[in-house]
């Protein structure tokens, strides 16, 4: 029996027509069911409209000699991701499946606009990436190297603040035409590639001891065999005969065999990019989503996760706006409401304490320290958002998500990849709202302000304008403010009927105070410098501040 096969999962983005679908043929070997551009109408129009998949198996590289205990070859499957403006939500989906990106550039126009939601994507979703300038034989001969050169140290630049500072940037013609070109350069051009491709290569973590899922991106029928499910494996490990759920249909299904780049296998594990058969069922029902084991996916309506704000995102991030959430293959709308916290320690933004309190935010903020990085002590933001769907989603736990605004003008320079972050934790009851959200303490600060009207004695004032007549002022009754003076009070409860409130001031109001409002005249020898502070004193204000946490079906006010 033949040695197992190791599966790395490449995927080659860029911007449309940057030569990506011409690449994976140059690199590959074999064709998956679903590769390069089969579409009618991807041929027609010359550009990739879904996503394609083929293979190469090259040798295992010395730097990964421990993968020859189980494994006898290394393979490259490359996922070929569309570039087109409007297919945003498939190169997301595909990007969430790969452990290496290729970015695509075409050497004769450097970035473009979705090069750069790629290269976003790419931060997001995966640990390496190689650059490839691509179409270098249209460049005249005479000038070509320093062109090259030229592209590289701008790509280099571009590349400065993000994570792939260090990437490798390879130059080739992937489909040699051009009137400089030679068979013989190009194929060195691409032997060159393979090699840092084979460099770059790493052993992924790989979990096959949890619970089976399966990211379907192509589904179509055999007569006489049943429904192919073509995908990768994202967690866990399936076997022939074995169990599947197809969630988003409430049914399950027995796998009938398994293919991985036509050739049958008897086992499938995290990472492997394979074609799964089962009993019959309309493709069209499912054409792209998760198989699991049986109960594995739950369907959720809601759900929080940790954000970082896309900081090439230039548009408005507010809460109460809708935005579309891309999780997997999945993409719907959802209102979101953003919280978080600041803190001095170095706890990781994906902890999630329902324990404590969360301040309300109106926008999704930048992921940067408050403070100076140098000084230990300075404030680190920590970000998350609730998200509501529009419609239920089926998810795995700690999936990748992905906020964009894909309505805006597609034909406009601009990003339209917002925020990202991971699911923390699911909301499956459709009730969530009245059963579940109050346990997220999330806060608004609320301010009233009003003035002090007359003294009653000296540790009782009514106060004006701090409540509208309609207000039920019984339900402040025992909340504290403090005046402007530098008193603390406590409210006591409503006096007469036009919103005035009774104040009590435990430890006693100053004498100024007292001689401003009271109208009464102090005796004794400090009565003139009494007299005096007193008609200086400024309008002495009341302050009434208190917390409110939104999801309090009770509505309570808190003070601390």
């Amino acid at each position: 029996m033949a040695a197992a096969t190791f599966n790395f999962n490449v995927g080659v983005l860029g911007h449309v027509d940057s030569g990506k679908t011409s690449l994976s043929k140059s690199l590959s070997t074999t064709a998956s069911t679903a590769c390069f551009d089969k579409n009618p109408q991807s041929k027609e129009r010359g550009i990739t409209l879904d996503l394609g998949f083929s293979s190469a198996v090259v040798d295992i590289p010395g730097h990964l000699d421990e993968l020859k205990v189980k494994y006898g070859k290394l393979q490259f499957t490359f996922v070929d991701c569309p570039g087109h403006a409007s297919l945003i939500r498939t190169i997301i989906g595909g990007a969430q499946i790969i452990d290496l990106m290729m970015l695509v550039v075409d050497v004769t126009k450097g970035i473009q606009t979705q090069t750069a939601e790629c290269l976003i994507i790419g931060e997001i979703a995966c640990e390496k990436m190689i650059v490839v300038l691509n179409k270098t034989d249209l460049l005249p001969s005479e000038k070509k190297a320093a062109m090259i050169e030229k592209m590289k140290k701008r790509l280099l630049k571009t590349l400065e603040p993000t994570k792939f500072s260090n990437s490798p940037i390879i130059a080739v013609a992937a489909k040699p035409g051009g009137p400089e070109s030679t068979d013989e350069a190009n194929a060195d051009d691409m032997m060159n590639l393979l090699n840092t491709l084979k460099q770059q290569t790493y052993i992924p973590k790989r979990n096959v001891s949890g619970p089976f899922i399966f990211s379907v991106d192509h589904c179509f029928s055999i007569r006489g065999q049943g429904t192919v499910m073509t995908g990768t494996v994202i967690s866990g490990t399936a076997s022939v005969n074995d169990n599947v759920e197809l969630p988003s249909m409430k049914v399950n299904k027995k796998i009938k065999s398994m293919q991985m780049f036509r050739k049958p296998v008897e086992k499938v594990v995290q990472g492997d990019r394979a074609g799964i058969c089962v009993t019959q069922f309309d493709p069209k029902l499912l054409e792209r989503g998760l198989v699991c084991s049986p109960g594995a996916l739950p369907t959720i309506y809601a759900g929080l996760v940790s954000v970082s704000k896309i900081r090439y995102f230039k548009g408005s991030i507010a809460t109460n706006a809708k935005f579309h959430i891309t999780m997997g293959h999945e993409t719907v709308m959802a209102h979101v409401t953003f919280f978080g916290y600041t803190t001095n320690s170095d706890e990781a933004a994906v902890q999630l304490d329902l324990s404590r309190d969360f301040l309300y935010q109106e926008e999704l903020l930048e992921n940067i320290s408050t403070g100076n990085e140098s000084d230990k002590s300075s404030e680190k933001r920590v970000q998350f958002a609730l998200l509501e769907f529009d419609k239920p989603v089926t998810c795995c736990e700690s999936c990748l998500v992905i906020g964009s605004k894909l309505d805006s003008d597609v034909n406009a320079n601009i990003c339209r990849i917002a925020f990202n972050g991971v699911l923390l934790k699911s909301y499956t009851d459709p009730k969530y709202r009245e059963t579940e959200l109050s346990e997220v303490k999330i806060f608004k600060t609320k301010s009233r302000e009003g003035q002090v009207e007359r003294v009653n004695d000296a540790y009782t004032l009514i106060g004006k304008n701090l409540f509208k007549k309609e207000t039920n002022i019984q339900a402040f009754a025992n909340l504290k403010v403090k005046l402007t003076s530098g008193e603390d009070g406590i409210i006591e409860g409503g006096f007469g009927q036009s919103g005035k409130v009774k104040i009590r001031i435990p430890n006693g109001l100053s004498p100024e105070v007292i001689q401003k409002y009271s109208g009464s005249k102090k005796k004794g020898k400090d009565k003139e410098s009494v007299d005096s502070t007193a008609e200086t004193l400024a309008p002495v204000k009341i302050i009434l501040t208190f917390k409110r946490y939104i999801f309090d079906p009770k509505k309570r006010m808190v003070q601390t």
